[in-house]
């Protein structure tokens, strides 16, 4: 039986941390030694520093709108010159056949695609997963409302600088987003569970994320069940875990990240973009390849064949 998002499971060595999700999604990732590599090369990268964070608080802090414009503005150009970038070691969503779609209604009234997203502040794979996501949908429509985070500060890849969906809002003509972060970032080992709750999936909600984040679906070990991050794109594609290494973003700040994305030749900026390059791709079997100028991108036209949709 598959574990309830309430109690998922955790792979950090801290023992009363929950849910820190898993690794990667669908893939392993290459030995520790040639990871150490490619981070003492980021580091060097010239990056702008500053800007308004957030701490392991829980108190929530709007994203500036400078960041904001980085991650939801990444040129097309960038898109299609990364493209699927082989060096990136990057786990593409899961195709799911056969399941019943998952969709949600407009406020006109039309029904589209729901893409639902299950997380958590403190998990630092969440926290890298939160980049490529946001970075992907916004080519479909509109954030408003995210929220500055950094995972746990006693989990593996500690303080890994992200944003919240806890506030977010995504407009959009094409899908719905529902973005749940269950729990926040401020750890106190004598509460049970170790983080404070934020969000509560609905029944139908728990009962997608209790069916579909198993090892039935997903090509991972049964210990992993109930892993978070966990994405359904409309029941058809499926992501849990990290699509990268969390620890591509490891001793750099939000503002590092978001300001190099457009520099294509950095390690990060290949691993965020290869993999929203890969959700578009998903994304686009659900919106019927619209809007076209995105779904037919050369970007998005390797991602399909990467991926065989």
């Amino acid at each position: 039986m598959a574990k309830t998002v309430s109690a998922p499971k955790s792979t950090s060595s801290k023992p009363a941390a929950k849910a820190s999700g898993r690794p990667a999604g669908l893939f392993t990732w290459v030995a520790v030694g040639v990871v150490v590599v490619i981070v003492a090369t980021l580091v060097i990268v010239k990056v702008v520093s500053g800007g308004p964070t957030s701490t392991n608080s829980g108190v929530w802090v709007a994203t500036d709108a400078t960041t904001v414009a980085q991650i939801t503005g990444i040129p097309a150009s960038v898109y299609n010159a990364v493209g699927v970038s082989e060096s990136s070691a990057v786990s593409p969503p899961l195709s799911l056949k056969g399941q019943p779609a998952l969709s949600a209604k407009l406020p006109d009234g039309t029904t589209v695609p729901e893409v639902l997203y299950v997380g958590a502040e403190y998990c630092p794979f969440c926290a890298a997963e939160r980049w490529s996501t946001i970075a992907a949908l916004s080519r479909f429509g509109t954030w408003t409302g995210l929220g500055n985070t950094e995972s746990s500060s006693v989990d593996v890849y500690a303080n890994t600088p992200s944003f919240t969906f806890l506030k977010a809002k995504f407009t959009s003509k094409y899908l719905v987003f529902r973005g749940i972060e269950e729990y926040n970032n401020v750890y106190n080992s004598a509460s049970n569970p170790p983080y404070g709750t934020l969000m509560t999936p609905t029944k139908s909600e728990q009962a997608i994320f209790a069916k579909y984040d198993t090892s039935k679906y997903i090509n991972m070990s049964a210990s992993n069940d109930g892993a978070i991050p966990f994405i359904s794109m409309g029941n058809k594609f499926l992501v849990s875990g990290a699509s990268y290494n969390p620890g591509l973003l490891t001793g750099l700040t939000r503002t590092q990240i978001a300001s190099n994305l457009s520099a294509t030749s950095s390690p990060i900026t290949k691993a965020i973009i290869t993999s929203a390059n890969e959700q578009t791709a998903a994304i686009c079997t659900l919106t019927k390849q619209q809007p076209a100028s995105v779904c037919t991108s050369p970007g998005v036209t390797a991602a399909k064949t990467l991926m065989k949709i």
